[in-house]
């Protein structure tokens, strides 16, 4: 087993590797697990694969959750590990702890995580356990280290700076006119992050986010 390999497996389901580490007793993962494997979406063009699957189709709540549950859980049969989810707690597995144990994802300078890759658009839809010890690349550099952060004056209401999220004043900017763009499009944060903009999210994926977040 290989990361290669479990790459090519997670992308015929539009999912990518999102990081990887090998854990200690302290990190809360199962007994035996020689490497966690983060993943989520394998941008540009997951949502338009994931919006064609039966569980967004039969009218059934939570369709996202239901549809990584059981793609995640076939990948860990194929590849011989245990499927591990975000959602269905509590108790929840800590996987912002994980994503920034597997070096990377941080802390952004809004507080959010941001990705070395997909920016503050980041998810995790699961990990795997896997027994083996693979052997992992070289750990990528942190973006907001040579960036000029505009993360941190995009929110038209000041409710997400450096100086935390007032998740309040996100609530009821987003029941005004104005804040339909946030509702509509993404976070308007998220998506002033350089590396987010080219990450190829869509503002329908964003959307039903979005809704999730601000029913």
């Amino acid at each position: 087993m290989d990361l290669d390999t479990i790459q090519q497996n997670a992308a015929a389901e539009r999912l990518d590797v999102l990081g990887a580490f090998h854990p200690d007793p302290a990190d809360g993962a199962p007994e035996a697990t020689g490497t966690l494997v983060l993943l989520g979406p394998r941008e540009p063009g997951f949502w338009d694969h994931v919006t064609a699957t039966p569980e967004f189709t039969d009218g059934a709540a939570d369709p996202l959750d239901r549809w990584s549950a059981r793609v995640i859980a076939a990948l860990a049969v194929r590849l011989g590990g245990t499927a591990l989810f975000p959602f269905g707690g509590p108790p929840y597995r800590p996987f912002l702890s994980w994503a920034t144990r597997a070096g990377t994802a941080w802390a952004s300078p809004v507080t959010l995580l941001v990705h070395h890759e997909a920016g503050l658009m980041v998810s995790y839809r699961g990990a795997l356990a896997l027994p083996e010890r693979i052997d992992l690349p070289p750990l990528p550099e942190k973006p907001c280290d040579t960036c000029d952060r505009p993360c941190l004056t995009a929110c038209p209401v000041n409710a997400l700076t450096g100086d935390g999220y007032d998740i309040a004043a996100c609530h009821t900017y987003l029941e005004t006119p104005p804040g339909q763009d946030c509702l509509t499009r993404g976070c308007a944060v998220r998506r002033a992050c350089p590396v987010s903009r080219g990450y190829g999210r869509t503002e329908a994926q964003s959307a039903f986010h979005m809704r999730s977040f601000h029913p």
